[in-house]
């Protein structure tokens, strides 16, 4: 018998590696439809089909993208740019899965800036992600990096909020709560706050560091597609205990920019 549920248990995590690496492999090809439906996909990462999110519009940024790559892998030099919009992919199936709308920045390896803009690259691509947001009425905004340092000797996901804002207090500490308990790494981090331009929006907001790619070991587990699905199943699972709270505390006003 214990045999049978191991091998099944790798059955498991097989089919879930492949969901969100053929979801990223097609997404552009399929004008970033993804391949599975969204109740199977759920269930193959773990989670069963709920309605626990109806009425809920939820914005993932996946961070960098197109000529800005972000932070790049040690040892394998992968981009991260590739591997926050896997996990962003594979959040946007679960979260549709528990019956949320949602909004993703982008959906692709591009930037939203032009070519040659009139203000830097970079701020012309916050501005229209933040239109995005902001004209889709979202009702929480979830921000998806990996983090790097000099040292490679850093380790553990963490997750960023504004600094004074309630809300964003609360989702992020929901979030790191999950993502320790799924992911279970050495070391437990804890939230921080940063003064990021996509959560000065005025909704509940949190940008996820799922990792760092300074870190030779998690830098391993970060180019996994099984543990990248993992990573998506404990922010969605952060979603819904954001959720299911009885009284929601209410975010700063938006930030002029």
């Amino acid at each position: 018998m214990k045999q049978i549920r191991k091998f099944a248990w790798t059955l498991f995590w097989l089919a879930a590696s492949g969901c969100c690496a053929l979801t990223l492999a097609l997404a552009g090809a399929q004008n970033a439809r993804t391949v599975l439906s969204t109740q199977s996909g759920a269930a193959l990462l773990g989670m069963q089909p709920s309605d626990a999110l109806a009425g809920l519009t939820v914005a993932i940024d996946a961070g960098h993208g197109g000529y800005d790559g972000g932070a790049v892998g040690r040892k394998s030099r992968v981009q991260e740019k590739e591997l926050n919009l896997d996990v962003a992919m594979c959040l946007r199936q679960l979260l549709r899965a528990q019956g949320a709308q949602v909004i993703m920045t982008r959906a692709g390896d591009y930037s939203l800036c032009d070519e040659n803009p009139p203000i830097r690259k970079k701020l012309q691509d916050m501005q229209r992600r933040a239109s995005l947001v902001v004209q889709g009425k979202a009702d929480l905004l979830l921000s998806i990096h990996m983090n790097e340092y000099t040292s490679g000797s850093q380790a553990g996901p963490q997750v960023f909020h504004r600094k004074g804002c309630p809300a964003g207090q609360a989702l992020a500490g929901l979030l790191q709560s999950a993502m320790d308990e799924e992911l279970t790494p050495r070391r437990r981090r804890g939230i921080s706050t940063g003064d990021f331009y996509m959560l000065e929006l005025g909704i509940p907001s949190a940008l996820v560091e799922c990792g760092f790619l300074s870190n030779a070991q998690e830098e391993g587990l970060l180019r996994d597609a099984g543990y990248r699905a993992r990573i998506a199943r404990a922010i969605c699972q952060g979603v819904l205990a954001w959720s299911a709270q009885a009284e929601r505390p209410v975010p700063l006003p938006a930030k002029p920019h």
